[in-house]
């Protein structure tokens, strides 16, 4: 299972670029498996649904299957937060996870900058980004991609992993 981390600053494009990934290496045939980190308090079940009322009257887990989805809910309580490596170990076997967010893990990381963006790139303190993804030059020293040009990224994704 390889891992690649796609980080950036807010409305700088990493979601797109994590998506665009996703799609690449999934048209490939490569079974992939995402993992997105949200800085707040994120709740996909909505209230007054019937899994919704199972974890308000106190489940610490909650299935919600169907024929095509399988969700599962928990509630961490006073518990820390699962780590990036503990939530890869709880994912089913695939070839790729693309991590969006995560900025202060060591997993190899691409990371998304646009010339909008307003703070300095994460690549100036963070070793683990490789390769940054932008829409105008930049003074990294490793590897750098024009933020739409997938086919390379993907190419040098499967040239420096090969499965």
């Amino acid at each position: 299972m390889q891992i690649i981390g796609v980080v950036g600053w807010k409305n700088c494009g990493k979601t797109t670029l994590a998506t665009r990934l996703i799609t690449a290496l999934s048209e490939r045939g490569l079974r992939v498996s995402s993992i997105k980190h949200a800085h707040h308090a994120v709740d996909v079940d909505q209230p007054g649904t019937d899994s919704y009322r199972h974890r308000q009257a106190g489940a610490g887990e909650v299935i919600l299957a169907s024929a095509t989805r399988v969700a599962l809910m928990q509630e961490l309580g006073d518990a820390a937060e699962p780590s990036l490596d503990e939530l890869v170990a709880r994912l089913s076997p695939c070839d790729w996870v693309v991590v969006e967010g995560y900025k202060a893990g060591s997993h190899a990381k691409i990371e998304a900058y646009r010339s909008v963006c307003p703070h300095d790139p994460l690549y100036l303190n963070d070793p683990a980004v490789l390769a940054v993804a932008s829409d105008h030059a930049t003074e990294f020293g490793g590897q750098t991609f024009d933020l739409d040009d997938i086919e390379a990224m993907v190419g040098w994704l499967l040239t420096r992993n090969p499965r």
